[in-house]
């Protein structure tokens, strides 16, 4: 898995609640040998010359805001797919669909979840600027950092930090202790020996 390292970039507001893993990639999109899912990332909503990913100056988003309850509905590992095919590596929100936040960092994704009035401060400044805004995100710091002397601190999991700092699956964090997983094997092979015989 791909290290998480600090991610400067355009950061675009969907401005709503409950967008659901079929909005961000239509089923169409999944079909074939080989997809395109940078094309699918909310292929409906993109059709439309307002929506913030087809404004001039969102081609390069690489930040995501959204409001409650992002990556609800179906369980597709391919929504995370696509947003990171598109470029986007982080997302804010308020709450995030379990499955779908679970999917977000065996992708390397950085779902960073929010309360009300420091999403809202970000909201804000994204929603009144003339010309895309760039953030900072820092994950070893977690800070996120802006124009207008924005710097808002975020929550997230140790252990999530880490593998996703380190770059590691589930594999890599449980070979981080290979050296105590074979001391306690010696130690339990020393312990009851006779268990060694049972085995087939």
């Amino acid at each position: 898995m791909r290290r998480f390292t600090t991610v400067n970039g355009v950061a675009a507001l969907l401005d709503r609640d409950n967008i659901d893993t079929d909005q961000v990639l239509p089923s169409a999109f999944m079909r074939g040998l080989a997809p395109d899912y940078a094309a699918g990332l909310f292929a409906i909503w993109r059709r439309d010359p307002d929506f913030i990913l087809s404004r001039p100056g969102y081609a390069a988003t690489s930040i995501l805001v959204a409001g409650v309850n992002f990556g609800c509905g179906s369980t597709r590992e391919h929504a995370c797919w696509a947003l990171d095919a598109f470029g986007i590596r982080v997302l804010i929100a308020r709450s995030f669909g379990e499955v779908f936040r679970e999917n977000c960092l065996k992708n390397a994704l950085l779902p960073i979840m929010l309360d009300a009035e420091p999403l809202a401060r970000i909201a804000v400044l994204l929603r009144n600027a003339a010309d895309p805004v760039s953030l900072q995100v820092n994950l070893e710091a977690q800070q996120i950092t802006g124009p207008s002397g924005l710097a808002l601190g975020f929550d997230f999991a140790p252990v999530e930090k880490l593998a996703l700092l380190e770059g590691l699956d589930e594999i890599g964090m449980t070979l981080r202790e290979e050296d105590a997983i074979a001391a306690w094997e010696r130690a339990e092979r020393a312990r009851r020996p006779w268990h060694q015989t049972m085995r087939l």
